[in-house]
């Protein structure tokens, strides 16, 4: 199996993580006006944008390393994040069995991915013939 860098779109592997001013403050705990942070009441800070303690919790039910959890809103977010982690537009492709999750259909099209659909046999399995030439395809990124 390959490493995970080879398939993620050279342009994403460039980019500079975002900052908040949370995180580039290095004194003592604050508020951060300038991060729209309200000074009253206890509802005043943004959630941790690393979802650090959640992911220690996680992994260790896991029995994984935080860093190998990834976290989102919700399935939806996390498809599209896929597609424009991995497939670069007009050029990739993705490959679904369908009957399935109909957001993979318009991710697809919002990140301008081709889709290929192979469906399911009639008891919702993958065919073994329809599988096997999509394999040396390598613009088949997801």
């Amino acid at each position: 199996m390959g490493n995970i860098d080879t398939l993620v779109r050279e342009n994403i592997k460039k980019l500079i993580p975002y900052s908040s001013a949370r995180s580039e403050y290095k004194g003592e705990n604050g508020i951060f006006l300038d991060a729209n942070e309200n000074p009253w009441g206890s509802y005043n800070r943004y959630p941790d944008p690393f979802q650090l303690k959640l992911k220690e919790k996680i992994a260790k039910v896991k029995g994984i390393n935080p860093d190998q959890l990834f976290l989102g809103n919700g399935s939806d977010g996390i498809v599209d994040m896929t597609y424009r982690i991995f497939c670069e537009p007009t050029v990739d492709k993705a490959l679904t069995f369908p009957p399935t999750f109909g957001m993979y259909t318009v991710a697809a099209g919002i990140n301008n991915v081709a889709l290929i659909k192979e469906p399911l046999d009639d008891d919702f399995l993958i065919k073994r013939a329809t599988l096997l030439p999509h394999l040396t395809d390598p613009s088949i990124k997801l």
